[in-house]
């Protein structure tokens, strides 16, 4: 493997990861920005290293992203990124252990080690997505009500199947806007800061039944 398509729409991160690839013999690398250019380069590269982060990518849903990566059935994937849900990664996993998963809040030396895994065929998935893998989240029939309306607990529902906001905005037919502006509120309603404790709030309220992700 000498090539590594680099899909990640933040400068930053292009450059650090850029660092840590020239430490594992990668020798080419092609940063993309679209979905129809990583498609377009894994046609060109099909054993390339992939390193994506989904949230920041155009993909409708998490099963385009698995069908891409399984048309380029040589080729390997690390999902990189701020923010995955326990759904998301869940069936992700277990849809495909091939793709290996490591947090950019990771230390550099976990990412760099995630990368020398992957470079080598390795499935590599960081104490984060493992321990998501290991536990389930408990339910707690003490939540204390809160009030949200029935837009925002759709919008809830749907970030709980792991969506994210362009995915819910396209399948609701709703503007970005709309949906960013629900999951704001969300978040200030039940006074939490990221996805995994959306999840568990929903779950908590009776809004989302993992077992339903999977039927």
């Amino acid at each position: 493997m000498k090539h590594c398509i680099l899909a990640d729409n933040q400068f930053v991160t292009n450059e650090g990861i850029s660092a840590l690839l020239a430490r594992t013999g990668i020798e080419h690398i092609v940063r993309v920005k679209t979905r129809s250019e990583l498609q377009k380069n894994l046609g060109v590269y099909p054993d390339a290293l992939v390193v994506l982060d989904y949230t920041l990518f155009d993909f409708i849903s998490m099963q385009q992203m698995l069908i891409v990566k399984t048309a380029a059935r040589s080729s390997t994937w690390i999902l990189f990124s701020n923010e995955l849900g326990d759904v998301f990664l869940r069936y992700v996993l277990q849809s495909d252990p091939t793709i290996s998963v490591v947090m950019k809040n990771d230390s550099s030396a976990e990412v760099l080690e995630a990368l020398q895994y992957s470079v080598r065929g390795i499935p590599y998935v960081c104490e984060y997505a493992e321990q998501i893998l290991q536990n389930e989240t408990p339910a707690d029939t003490d939540a204390t009500p809160i009030h949200l309306t029935a837009s925002e607990k759709i919008i809830l529902h749907e970030i709980a199947m792991g969506k994210t906001t362009k995915e819910i905005a396209y399948e609701k037919n709703l503007s970005f806007h709309t949906v960013n502006s629900h999951r704001k509120n969300i978040f200030r309603k039940l006074e939490i800061n990221n996805v995994h404790e959306a999840i568990k709030y929903a779950i908590r309220a009776g809004i989302f039944d993992v077992a339903e992700y999977y039927i």
